[in-house]
């Protein structure tokens, strides 16, 4: 499954993503990952998910942040749900990139039985149509 909040800046996005984090690391029976373009959530989010910043491991682009995310998963089949804040500012402001990038993810929550849930610095409107056949959008 993947999950989207999508919203204008400073709508709120980040912190109803922290709350859903700290939710799932209390509930689930694996492990939560969140994952954040740089290390801004270390007083937010429990210590019982793992806090992983992008930018300590030079992560650029949809590609490599595939990459990373697929890695994540092979890594560990405990992992239940994977959290991402600042999605666009991880792969590109490009929706037809974001939207390939969700496709992809996607079949990753499947194969990897994962869940997935992405806050985006967007309008509704400013993404493809496709995005919401994709991914499930949760109010913020």
């Amino acid at each position: 499954m993947v999950q989207i909040l999508t919203g204008g800046p400073g709508s709120g996005k980040t912190k109803v993503l922290v709350q859903l984090v700290n939710a799932a690391a209390g509930s689930s029976k694996g492990n939560v990952i969140c994952v954040e373009k740089k290390r801004k959530l270390v007083h937010e989010v429990t210590n019982r998910a793992r806090l992983i910043a992008t930018d300590d491991y030079a992560i650029a682009g949809f590609d490599a942040f595939y990459g990373l995310l697929a890695g994540i998963c092979a890594s560990d089949h405990d992992i239940t749900d994977i959290f991402v804040d600042a999605t666009l500012r991880i792969g590109s402001r490009d929706a037809v990139e974001l939207l390939g990038f969700l496709q992809k993810v996607s079949k990753l929550s499947q194969a990897s039985d994962t869940a997935f849930t992405f806050t985006i610095s967007a309008g509704d409107a400013a993404l493809p149509a496709e995005i919401f056949g994709v991914a499930k959008k949760i109010a913020a």
